[in-house]
């Protein structure tokens, strides 16, 4: 089962795939800037969605990274992510993440995720993963969020996250969400296994040609990995958003609805469960949690 792990691993990085700038670097007008050169595409996004998906194919760095316009001001969003438990109820929302706690370690705020080998396995059987947790900025035009953890299972390390956002105009907000992992020669060769077995009928959302009825052929590979995993994340800090607008006792409900809604607007990559069996699941979770 070690392929599969790995593939866990995968699923729960999120991260940037550069080193962290410094504070003084990180500002909002890069960001802007960029939403700014982006419109164009953003305007003709294949998601009819201001939303841009960009993956690498790498099998020893991979790096995905979203970039989208939501319905949502900057104070929401900054409302939403500013706490580790905020941030432990995106990482939830998944349905390998078993269980997230907000702790304290030597760099300060952490994250300890668990994540299981197969979605319906009891939460004892996750193993831990601990991520540093730091709000980098948290102004009214900017808010810079990063996790990193140096270590994962089965030769996977360094993983990374930055999430930004900066006002977009008329109550939105541009965000960018980036995640990056390295990988050692086991790590590799289990990712090859995956993808040559369990895995070779998982696509991701490139478009590389079409068939006979005009419909669209997705690439696979390491690079849908690297844009399902994005995609997963980008959705659970969205569905994260809108469930803070609610009363604390509905947002838990909110999110796992809306969270998988939003994974089955893309059926041929992101579908997982049944939307009864997914709510089973985490109301489970959470009871044990």
């Amino acid at each position: 089962m070690k392929h599969r792990l790995l593939v866990l691993a995968a699923h729960l990085a999120i991260s940037a795939g550069a080193p962290m700038p410094s504070h003084a670097a990180d500002s909002a007008p890069p960001l802007a800037a960029r939403l700014e050169a982006l419109r164009p595409e953003l305007a003709r996004s294949p998601f009819g969605r201001p939303l841009v998906l960009r993956a690498n194919d790498s099998d020893t760095a991979p790096q995905g990274d979203v970039y989208a316009i939501i319905d949502r001001p900057i104070g929401a969003v900054s409302a939403a992510l500013q706490t580790p438990a905020h941030w432990c109820e995106v990482l939830m929302l998944q349905t390998n993440v078993k269980r997230c706690a907000a702790g304290q370690g030597a760099n300060g705020s952490t994250l300890e995720v668990g994540i299981a080998r197969r979605y319906t396995d009891p939460v004892d059987s996750a193993q831990s993963i601990t991520f540093d947790w730091q709000v980098r900025d948290a102004r009214p035009e900017h808010l810079s969020v990063a996790l990193s953890a140096p270590q994962g299972p089965l030769g996977t390390h360094n993983y990374r996250l930055r999430f930004e956002a900066v006002p977009a105009g008329e109550g939105r907000s541009f965000v960018h969400l980036s995640y990056a992992y390295e990988t050692a020669a086991t790590a590799r060769w289990a990712t090859n296994v995956y993808l040559a077995t369990s895995g070779r009928d998982k696509v991701g959302f490139t478009v590389t040609g079409r068939d006979e009825q005009g419909r669209p052929r997705y690439g696979g590979g390491m690079q849908g990995v690297a844009e399902r995993n994005t995609m997963r994340y980008f959705l659970a800090i969205e569905s994260q958003v809108d469930s803070l607008a609610l009363p604390p006792a509905e947002r838990a409900e909110r999110r796992w609805r809306s969270f998988h809604a939003a994974l089955e607007r893309y059926p041929a990559q992101l579908h997982e469960t049944g939307l009864q069996e997914y709510l089973a699941l985490k109301r489970r979770e959470a009871g044990a949690s």
